[in-house]
């Protein structure tokens, strides 16, 4: 059991971190909090990581396996309309997916190693920046100070309001959706709204790709072939009525279970964008940004989190479907065994990325004792 005081430290610490968000990519105050309190309060070795991140390394000098432990540090553009002490003090930036509490989850698990420390083996506690634009986990990679060490295990988790207070959610194979977003940019000619004929108006190509993605969704979570291609933003030329657009164009959010699927449907649509430039005498431009790949939870490590959950007497349901948003942690689950699970927010908790929600403060010592028993099931002798 955690005690008291350290429940109220880390209850501060979490507020604190809440009050002073940073975007994905700026986590420069919030890296400098983490260093502080790891200073303070543990023995835990620390390097900066992908800039922005920090890794705290728990090296026991025996040998055995490494476990890495992610927590994600960043926080959303998105205006808090709580009134609580401690609201977000940055104008239009706040926590809103609850990384201050995934972030205080592990300062709450670098006390307890540094209290109770590993016997052999080696933990490492990820800090992990750049969540939200699915650009930090490729950067952690990509740091030459993280691939210089042999990972065997990694582990997440992630707050889900709507479920019962502490309650562990677990699934083998896909936990998240694959998700990318495709920007298409369509250019054309201005002409005289008089005279369209003589321009190139990217409205009705626009259009049918509207139609293309709708006619190829299958929104159907249970179905191994479910596709969802969401419309995110669009735009058409001038508010000058006398003038025929020349310019236009419209973003998506495509997500699927399947990898093979989600290529299979991209490398056709990327297709019927190119023909409908050719139909409509434009010039297509094509990007694909914040690409999530999806959660793949190995079996192996989905068995430590549900005797995690045995060992702590916590309620562990199974979910038969993925969850359908992305997470950067898919990532690391393509590369190395490991697994994300969630543990209940409350079920009358405002969803994530609502304007009024906030991390419960109550499932932080659930967090730091899940990691830390799974810890101890994979290197106990």
């Amino acid at each position: 059991m955690m005690e008291e005081q350290t429940i109220e430290l880390l209850k501060g610490t979490r507020r604190q971190l809440h009050a002073h968000p940073e975007i994905s990519g700026q986590e420069y105050t919030t890296q400098k909090s983490i260093i502080e309190f790891l200073k303070t309060h543990t023995k835990a070795d620390f390097i900066k990581i992908a800039e922005t991140g920090l890794l705290a390394i728990f090296d026991s000098g025996i040998s055995g396996a490494t476990i890495m432990i992610r927590g994600d540090i960043d926080a959303l553009p998105i205006h808090e309309i709580n009134t609580f002490k401690h609201r977000s003090k940055i104008d239009g930036i706040s926590h809103k997916c609850g990384h201050d509490g995934h972030t205080t989850i592990l300062l709450g698990l670098a006390i307890r190693l540094t209290e109770k420390p590993i016997k052999q083996g080696k933990v490492m506690l990820l800090f992990q920046p750049a969540e939200e634009n699915g650009l930090g986990a490729q950067a952690v990679l990509s740091d030459p100070q993280f691939e210089k060490n042999h990972i065997d295990y990694v582990f997440a988790l992630h707050n889900l309001p709507g479920i019962g207070t502490h309650e562990v959610i677990v699934k083998e194979n896909e936990f998240t959706a694959n998700v990318k977003s495709i920007v298409i940019k369509l250019h054309g000619k201005t002409a005289h709204a008089a005279e369209p004929e003589f321009g190139c108006n990217p409205a009705l190509a626009i259009a049918e790709i509207l139609q293309y993605a709708e006619k190829h969704t299958h929104n159907q979570p249970d179905s191994p072939d479910f596709f969802l291609a969401t419309p995110i933003y669009g735009t058409l030329g001038e508010q000058a009525y006398g003038i025929s657009a020349g310019y236009g164009e419209v973003h998506l959010t495509i997500r699927s279970w399947s990898t093979t699927l989600m290529n299979e449907k991209c490398e056709s649509l990327e297709k019927f964008i190119q023909e409908k430039g050719e139909q409509y005498c434009l010039k297509p431009e094509i990007s694909w940004i914040q690409v999530f790949h999806a959660n793949h939870n190995d079996p192996e490590a989905v068995n430590a989190i549900k005797q995690a959950a045995k060992l702590n007497e916590l309620s562990i349901t199974e979910t038969k479907v993925p969850f359908k948003w992305g997470e950067d942690f898919g990532l690391f689950t393509q590369q190395f065994k490991g697994a994300m699970f969630g543990i209940g927010a409350g079920k009358n908790t405002p969803a994530l990325h609502n304007p009024d929600y906030d991390f419960p403060d109550d499932i932080t010592p659930t967090g730091v004792s899940m990691f830390y028993t799974i810890i101890n099931e994979i290197l106990k002798p």
